[in-house]
C-alpha cells in the first residue's frame, strides 16, 4: 500500500500543545488516518494515497476547537521503503497480549513456556501486536472464547487476530483486507502458524463478502468511519448470539458507533480503553 505523509505544525499556547496534539489526532483518525507520531513542532500522520480528501483534511484543520491554537501542514509521499524497517531487518520482542498468548518473530522468543505462540513474519503489512487497538481486540476475543467458532477479520493486515483465534480452537478464519501485501502476509503468517487449511485471506474491502457466509464473531480494528459504514455488511453475516468487536477509533467516536449498532440490533456488551483508544463488544 501507498501512503503520504501529513506534516502537521501546531503553533500558540505551549501548555495547550499536548492537548492539542491529542485532539488533531482524534480529527485526522476521523478522516482517515491511520498513525501519528509527535514532532517537536506537532505531528505527523500518515494515510493511504487512495483515502485522502483534500477538501475533507482543509475543513478538519478550519473546524480545529481550540481557540489562539493555529496548524498548519504539508502533505508528500512516504518512503514506502521505510514501511516496517525494523522489524524486517531487526525483529521484535515478544509481546504479551496476556500472560498465556504470546506474539513473536520467530526469532526472538519468551522465556519460558507459554500456552499461545504467535509468529508474526510482519512483511509490508501492519500488526505486530503492539499496538493498544490490537491487544485490546485480542484480549476480548480471548474472553469471547472462538473455540468451535466461525471468525470473521475485517482488515486483517497480518493475520494476527485471525491467526490467534485459530490458535485458541476457532473452527475456521475469514480475513480480507484492500491491500494485496497484507492479504498476502496473512496467509503467510497463517501457514508458518500451522493453520494454513483453516484461514482463507481475501482482497478487498466489505463488499467482497459473500451474503451466504455467516459467523459467529465478527473482528474489525478500522478507523470510525469505515466502521459505521460496514457495519450494515457485517450485521447479517453474524449469527444469532454472535460477537462483534470493533476497535480503532477514540472515546470521542464511542457513542456514534453505539448509536449505530443500536439500529441494527447490536447491544453493548462491553468496553474497555487503553488510553484514548476504545474498544467495544456488541452481542447479536
Amino acid at each position: 500500500m501507498k501512503y503520504y505523509e501529513t506534516e502537521f505544525i501546531i503553533k500558540g499556547d505551549e501548555s495547550l500543545i499536548q492537548d492539542s496534539r491529542d485532539i488533531l489526532a482524534a480529527m485526522a483518525g476521523e478522516v482517515g488516518y491511520e498513525s501519528f507520531e509527535d514532532t517537536d513542532s506537532g505531528l505527523k500522520g500518515y494515510i493511504q494515497q487512495d483515502a485522502l480528501d483534500e477538501d475533507e483534511l482543509a475543513m478538519m484543520i478550519k473546524d480545529f476547537p481550540f481557540d489562539g491554537m493555529t496548524v498548519t501542514y504539508s502533505t508528500r509521499e512516504a518512503e514506502y521503503r521505510d514501511w516496517n524497517e525494523q522489524w524486517e531487518n531487526e525483529g521484535f520482542e515478544p509481546i504479551f497480549i496476556t500472560d498465556n498468548c504470546v506474539v513473536h518473530d520467530g526469532r526472538h522468543l519468551p522465556d519460558g513456556p507459554v500456552e499461545t505462540m504467535v509468529e508474526i513474519d510482519a512483511k509490508l503489512a501492519f500488526g505486530t501486536g503492539t499496538h493498544e487497538t490490537t491487544k485490546m481486540v485480542a484480549r476480548q476475543l480471548i474472553e469471547t472464547n472462538p473455540k468451535g467458532k466461525r471468525v470473521l477479520d475485517c482488515g486483517c493486515g497480518t493475520g494476527i487476530l485471525g491467526i490467534i483465534a485459530l490458535k485458541l480452537g476457532a473452527e475456521s478464519v475469514v480475513g480480507y483486507d484492500i491491500d494485496e501485501w497484507s492479504a498476502d502476509n496473512a496467509r503467510h503468517n497463517a501457514v508458518i502458524n500451522g493453520v494454513g487449511d483453516y484461514y482463507d485471506a481475501l482482497l478487498g474491502d466489505a463488499g467482497i463478502l459473500d451474503a451466504s457466509l455467516s459467523f459467529d464473531i465478527i473482528l474489525a480494528n478500522i478507523n470510525r468511519n469505515i466502521l459505521i459504514a460496514d457495519m450494515p455488511i457485517w450485521q447479517p453475516l453474524l449469527n444469532k448470539g454472535g460477537r462483534l468487536i470493533v476497535s480503532g477509533f477514540y472515546s470521542s467516536d464511542v457513542d456514534a458507533l453505539i448509536a449505530k449498532a443500536s439500529t441494527l440490533g447490536l447491544a453493548l456488551e462491553s468496553r474497555h480503553n487503553d488510553g484514548e483508544w476504545e474498544c467495544l463488544c456488541f452481542h447479536f
